[in-house]
């Protein structure tokens, strides 16, 4: 070969190699761009919620509603070539802006879920709760309210049906969008047993109680009253009624049994009903919580006040504070300045 056929071959070869190298590069920026820049549209992290009927289509939908143009291009690209379409896992996910295609779908992938906070909240009855608890989680609130309500499963966690609702302690709980209603039972009990340490089931056998009769009286201590202040008070007249073995004669009790919440008035009419959760029936407890009760209810019963009291009547001033009696002259006329009020203010 002549000497400069070969030093054309060889600009030739360098030439070539140059344009393979660009063409790499340009593809290797390419790619990096639309595999790992910024996948989120915004600033403001949001949540993808994967259920059981998700498809990869439809997730991909879920995620373009938020998504960059150009970063949601890479991430249908990751998606199809780490086959997540055969790999999909339930689960709530964060989208934040340190996130890109790559490592958003290696995080569906892999189903590294975020927990979410689910208040268990201070409610009347099981429907409320199951409806409350299911829309915050991915569990069917009927198949949870049919738990609550089949005496088997309470037994299993060690209640009835009529007072399963003390095995839940308001609060705030983290976990898993996708946790079963099994899963959710079992926490739940977990919860009940770590505030029910032998501290306080100490102070439960002191007054004559057990866990279950303290959430009974600390329900209607829930519903008597707001102010904190007055909790161990009400708790101490309560148990002074028990031990003097008179009715407890609690309007709330009477709302519950009628299932009339909405009552401001508890007239002689509705006294009478036939339900073992009417007070002015029934002596002692009633058969469970009517509501189930705040911890600072539950700690009011344990470490109620010691007092002389055994007749409370709501204030005339309608502040959410009690009048307390010792005799029933001094009751009746606190119940008079009440009555008078609610007649000035029209309530029926």
């Amino acid at each position: 070969m002549k000497k400069d056929e070969k030093k054309s071959k060889k600009k030739w070869l360098i030439g070539t190699a140059a344009v393979v190298a660009v063409l790499l590069i340009g593809g290797y920026c390419v790619a990096h761009h639309y595999l790992y820049s910024q996948l989120l549209a915004g600033d403001e992290k949001v949540y993808i919620y994967v259920d059981k009927d998700d498809n990869v289509d439809s997730v991909l939908h879920k995620v373009e509603a938020v998504a960059n143009p150009t970063a949601m291009t890479g991430f249908r690209k990751a998606v199809s070539f780490k086959d997540y379409g055969s790999n999909i896992k339930r689960g709530r996910y964060e989208l934040n802006k340190d996130a890109s295609a790559w490592s958003f779908t290696n995080t569906l992938l892999r189903g590294e879920q975020t927990p979410l906070n689910v208040p268990v909240p201070s409610v009347r009855t099981l429907d409320r709760l199951a409806s409350a608890v299911g829309k915050k989680l991915e569990l069917d609130s009927l198949d949870l309210l049919n738990k609550l309500s089949d005496p088997a499963v309470c037994k299993k966690y060690g209640f009835e049906p009529n007072t399963i609702v003390a095995m839940f302690i308001p609060d705030s709980y983290n976990m898993y969008w996708t946790i079963s209603t099994d899963e959710f039972l079992d926490r739940m009990k977990q919860e009940y047993d770590k505030f029910w340490n032998e501290e306080r089931k100490n102070k439960a056998k002191e007054i004559g109680f057990t866990p279950n009769e303290v959430a009974t009286l600390a329900s209607i201590v829930t519903e008597e009253t707001r102010n904190t202040a007055e909790k161990p008070t009400i708790a101490g007249l309560y148990i002074n009624r028990l031990h003097k073995n008179m009715l407890l004669q609690s309007d709330p009790t009477v709302k519950f049994a009628l299932k009339d919440f909405a009552a401001r008035r508890i007239y002689n009419s509705m006294l009478a009903v036939d339900d073992p959760y009417n007070t002015y029936k029934y002596a002692g407890l009633p058969p469970g919580p009517i509501k189930i009760p705040m911890k600072e209810d539950l700690e009011a019963v344990l470490n109620y006040q010691h007092h002389d009291y055994i007749y409370m009547c709501a204030k005339e001033t309608f502040d959410g504070t009690h009048n307390f009696a010792k005799t029933i002259g001094e009751h009746n006329a606190n119940a008079q300045r009440y009555w008078r009020a609610l007649n000035e203010r029209g309530i029926k």
